[in-house]
């Protein structure tokens, strides 16, 4: 990008599965929103190996227009416009917006929802019109986060632990659902892909759990439950004495079988079979663990699930720093791709040589008969040898469309 500071973080496309049906949409128009800078870029992937800059929104149309700033998840509507959540203010406080831009000239044309209504603070949105609801998380006020995690600002209320429901014909927001402090900083939401699923997950970074949605049968609110919980580890030489997993990015495999989740300070990758939705089930996990291993600063104390302290992670003969962050899964289930870059201010709070060599991608091999995961040792892709670099890489997409993009309807 020409700018400096912009903080790409998630993307998403100006035409998905909820533009089925309509001819006129080609899926060649990438969305990428900067969590820093509030820009937003449109890029012309039609020649996918020669991509190109189609559209620069300057962040200034987010301030006047929308009231709004640090955008996050971009999804493509079925009218045709693209809609973005936003996470704060042009001040840097919490403000859970969501930025509306025209689907053919990428004008930013105003807010989602009503004036006054916005959500205390923002992350991720997912929509299911068939069931005429729209669910939103929260992570934290911009300005708290941007320079690293600081825990006295969970004490002053500047992170969430609150997912919202929304009514997505009239854009009106129903109900706020408290997690707890179990369900501090909801971030990463999905719905199950069959359009027909009245339920879904929400991984939960600071208390490292996952939590259920769904709709119940009384009145047709929506509940929440507690369905997976990762206990933290007592440590020292780390910045405080318990070590939370950090769930950071979930997903839900195209048939619904299996549940995915990365912890970033643990640095694990785990695999659920949700066939009962309520009882997941751990069915396969791969150990990377760069915070906890044996020639780092960290000792464990206690391990209640009794891992202890592995080896560092050489892959092709590179020690790979950083941890397992972001997952993209294959259409076909049995490849999941890991990136390693949270977020510029935290990556270089927790794991600062990452900075230093950049991050990488690394693909795990999926068992999608019995479930199991297995790390392939023949697989990286080294961002810190990228020209202009060393570089921070975080979320992946398919030009086709995959489990994280796409909302069928």
């Amino acid at each position: 990008m020409p700018n400096l500071r912009d903080e790409l973080h998630h993307s998403g496309w100006n035409a998905c599965s909820s533009c089925f049906g309509d001819a006129s949409k080609t899926r060649d128009r990438l969305i990428l929103p900067s969590l820093i800078s509030s820009r937003i870029y449109v890029i012309d992937t039609s020649r996918p190996r020669e991509p190109r800059i189609h559209k620069m929104v300057e962040p200034v149309d987010l301030y006047y227009k929308c009231g709004l700033a640090n955008p996050h998840t971009s999804h493509c509507l079925a009218n045709g416009q693209i809609m973005i959540s936003c996470m704060g203010d042009p001040s840097g406080s919490g403000k859970g917006g969501f930025v509306l831009l025209d689907g053919e000239t990428f004008e930013v044309t105003g807010n989602w929802e009503h004036p006054g209504e916005a959500a205390p603070f923002g992350y991720d949105f997912w929509y299911q019109p068939r069931h005429n609801v729209m669910i939103s998380t929260e992570w934290g006020a911009p300005k708290a986060l941007v320079n690293g995690f600081d825990p006295k600002h969970v004490q002053e209320g500047q992170y969430g632990q609150s997912i919202h429901v929304w009514d997505w014909t009239t854009h009106r927001k129903l109900q706020d659902l408290d997690l707890g402090p179990d369900g501090a900083i909801p971030l990463e939401v999905r719905f199950l892909h069959d359009p027909d699923a009245q339920e879904g997950y929400v991984g939960c970074a600071l208390k490292s759990s996952v939590f259920r949605f769904f709709r119940t049968e009384k009145g047709g609110e929506w509940a929440v439950e507690k369905v997976i919980s990762v206990p933290s580890k007592t440590v020292e030489g780390w910045m405080m004495p318990e070590m939370p997993g950090l769930i950071t990015d979930i997903l839900i495999s195209l048939d619904d079988r299996f549940l995915y989740f990365s912890n970033w300070l643990h640095g694990d990758v785990r695999q659920y079979d949700i066939t009962d939705r309520r009882k997941p089930r751990l069915v396969g996990q791969v150990r990377h663990q760069h915070s906890l291993v044996k020639d780092g600063p960290v000792k464990v104390l206690n391990d209640p699930e009794n891992h202890g302290q592995p080896e560092p992670r050489v892959i092709k003969g590179k020690r790979v720093q950083g941890s397992p962050q972001m997952l993209q899964l294959s259409l076909d289930g049995r490849r999941l791709y890991v990136t390693t870059s949270l977020y510029s201010g935290w990556d270089k709070q927790f794991y600062p040589d990452m900075l230093r060599e950049g991050s990488v991608m690394m693909q795990i091999d999926v068992n999608t008969g019995a479930g199991g995961l297995a790390l392939n040792q023949n697989f990286l892709v080294d961002f810190g040898k990228e020209p202009e670099g060393p570089s921070l890489a975080h979320e992946l997409r398919y030009p086709g469309g995959d489990c994280t993009s796409d909302i069928w309807i």
